[in-house]
């Protein structure tokens, strides 16, 4: 389908289908490489499986609605920027994540392997899904500003279930992994591109819980202080960036 003929669908329509057809793509993708054990497998190669579907079909479906560029896969100035502002949220969580949550070690063994299993699944494909063909379809639909905070949303949620870091299901991580996603929404919006926050998000990621391993995953009490402050923090940093007009958006 190219862009000519995507543009023939209901705007709303092309937003569902940037909702449910990665879902499908993951499933489906899972099946076929890992069998019906993969659909419900947990470990990171079962993820793995999983996010690279989701990932592959925003790439086929957004490139031929909307190419490249459209997706946000720009480089030069706009990376750079999407680097330095993706840059302060992580600096802001590293700092929360040194004082609120006790270290167990710095360094893992496993830290290579983790890093880019976090950089081309958990950050790449959740991003090329959420702030690449589900932003640029709600933007058609909606504005710029709206995707911005809606793609945010569903990052926010695929993370809170899926992300290895999620490591409780608390009221406070969904606050934290939402407004995270809204972050990077904001820095989608004013950039243009999503490639510097997913490069920040992999070495936030692998930072504040790979080579600073929490000494206790399960204690909720630093926890939740972890991801109240680091909500809050952000939510400076999407003040800070908020666009004030339109010639702030870079779709």
């Amino acid at each position: 389908m190219s862009e000519q003929s995507a543009s023939s669908l209901p705007s709303f329509a092309r937003v569902l289908l940037a909702l449910l057809l990665p879902f499908a793509g993951a499933a489906l993708f899972s099946l076929l490489v890992g069998g019906s054990a993969a659909l419900t497998d947990d470990s990171q190669s079962g993820r793995a499986l999983q996010f690279a579907g989701a990932g592959l079909v925003s790439w086929l479906v957004g490139w031929r609605w909307y190419g490249l560029n459209g997706l946000g896969l720009r480089g030069g100035r706009p990376l750079t920027a999407g680097i330095g502002f993706a840059t302060l949220a992580w600096l802001a969580f590293i700092i929360v994540r040194f004082f609120a949550v006790e270290v167990a070690n710095y360094g893992s063994p496993d830290g290579t392997r983790a890093f880019i299993y976090i950089l081309l699944f958990e950050a790449f494909c959740t991003q090329l899904w959420a702030y690449g063909l589900f932003f640029r379809s709600v933007a058609d639909w909606r504005g710029p500003l709206t995707a911005a905070v809606s793609s945010g949303i569903l990052f926010g949620a695929l993370a809170f279930l899926f992300f290895q870091e999620s490591f409780a299901a608390m009221a406070s991580g969904l606050i934290y992994f939402t407004v995270w996603g809204v972050v990077y929404g904001i820095i989608r919006l004013r950039t243009g591109t999503l490639l510097g926050p997913v490069v920040v998000q992999a070495l936030q990621s692998w930072t504040t819980w790979y080579v600073m391993a929490p000494l206790d995953p399960a204690n909720t009490d630093e926890l939740r202080n972890l991801y109240l402050i680091g909500s809050a923090a952000y939510l400076i940093i999407i003040w800070r960036l908020w666009p004030r007009q339109e010639s702030d958006y870079r779709v």
